[in-house]
């Protein structure tokens, strides 16, 4: 039998994100967020399971090259825009849409002269202080990249919200108000709002909205859990005990024992670990699920393995299910308690941990 721990995408769940997604937004268009294997979810999966974008956002060619050769044929862009001028004859080739972020990305397409002009959106740091131009800078920039013959018109503007997670976060008006002045008269369409602004800050909803986090059911504000605003999980992280223990008071669990067993009681071993991209830095009192029962982790988790105190579900035996987070366990609680953010677990979830498709539920 195969070692249990897998993680199980639920593509009903991802369905019904990007939906809310349309319901939140209705006049615009959506890029797709996929980046990063799509949060750890699969990307060549997950731009299946949102075949109803209208565009997928990507960080570099080789993620957009994995799509193309997978079939998918919707627009692409490249969030972070061409590394090497070698890449332009990729992205012409491909059909791939590029930001433009500094200016030797404008000469990379001054020197591929004629030929299929290239979609551009030039990004535009509007106070986050990434990627992007400044302000002023934005109508040279513009003007520059409507002279190249390797550049359609016309072009396309977008920036990125640094504090929309944030509610009445004072930043979001005064990159909006930057934003608008620096593109003011400007021919094109535009993109603002993340998954927060896209929850919580209407005005950022122009021409296209950039779901990321939201579409795999992260909680995307501050102090609003994903099922307070309508998100469903994608993603459970399950597993199964593969040893219970009982122990007597005073023995100290795992590594460096830095929990000790305040009494004789039984313990799990969950075949989950590190290597699986559970965070090692989660904290003993981090909850689990064993057989549906929150449970706390006790001790630090080890490469393969973690422990759970089972004082509260005495009866557990091996091959009980075990849950590190999902449909019942937000992901979102898991990152607070291990001082991090959902995405970093969910990228963080390794190859070596089997995925399984359900289509209608968490499996």
């Amino acid at each position: 039998m195969a070692r249990p721990a897998r993680v199980v995408i639920d593509l009903a769940a991802a369905r019904s994100n990007l939906a809310l997604v349309r319901r939140l937004a209705p006049h615009s268009r959506v890029m797709a967020v996929v980046k990063a294997d799509a949060y750890g979810h699969g990307l060549v999966r997950m731009a299946r399971a949102f075949a109803g974008a209208d565009a997928f956002g990507v960080a570099c060619v080789e993620e957009a090259m994995g799509l193309r050769d997978a079939g998918v044929a919707a627009p692409i862009v490249l969030l972070e825009g061409a590394f090497c001028a070698g890449e332009i004859a990729t992205i012409r080739r491909a059909r791939l849409e590029t930001v433009v972020h500094r200016p030797d990305q404008i000469e990379m397409l001054a020197r591929a002269g004629g030929g299929e002009p290239v979609r551009v959106w030039v990004k535009v740091d509007s106070g986050m202080h990434r990627l992007g131009f400044a302000p002023a800078q934005v109508r040279t920039v513009a003007a520059r990249l409507c002279a190249l013959p390797a550049v359609a018109r016309p072009l396309r503007f977008m920036t990125q919200l640094a504090s929309a997670y944030t509610p009445g976060a004072p930043s979001v008006a005064a990159q909006l108000q930057a934003y608008d002045r620096a593109t003011a008269g400007s021919e094109g369409e535009h993109s603002i709002a993340n998954s927060a602004g896209i929850a919580a800050w209407p005005d950022t909803h122009r021409d296209w909205v950039r779901p990321g986090l939201m579409l795999y059911g992260g909680a995307p504000l501050a102090g609003r859990s994903a099922a307070d605003l309508g998100l469903r999980a994608v993603m459970t992280l399950r597993s199964e005990l593969i040893a219970v223990k009982h122990v007597a008071a005073g023995a100290r669990i795992g590594y460096g024992g830095t929990w000790t067993c305040p009494q004789a009681m039984p313990i799990g071993i969950v075949a989950m670990g590190y290597g699986d991209g559970y965070p090692r830095h989660a904290p003993s009192g981090t909850p689990a699920l064993v057989n549906g029962t929150r449970v706390p982790i006790i001790g630090k988790s080890s490469m393969d393995m973690l422990c759970v105190d089972l004082r509260a579900c005495p009866a557990a035996v091996v091959g009980d299910p075990v849950v590190l987070w999902g449909a019942d366990l937000a992901v979102d609680e898991i990152a607070a308690g291990a001082g991090t953010v959902a995405y970093e677990l969910m990228c963080g979830v390794q190859a070596r941990a089997r995925y399984e498709e359900h289509d209608g539920g968490q499996g």
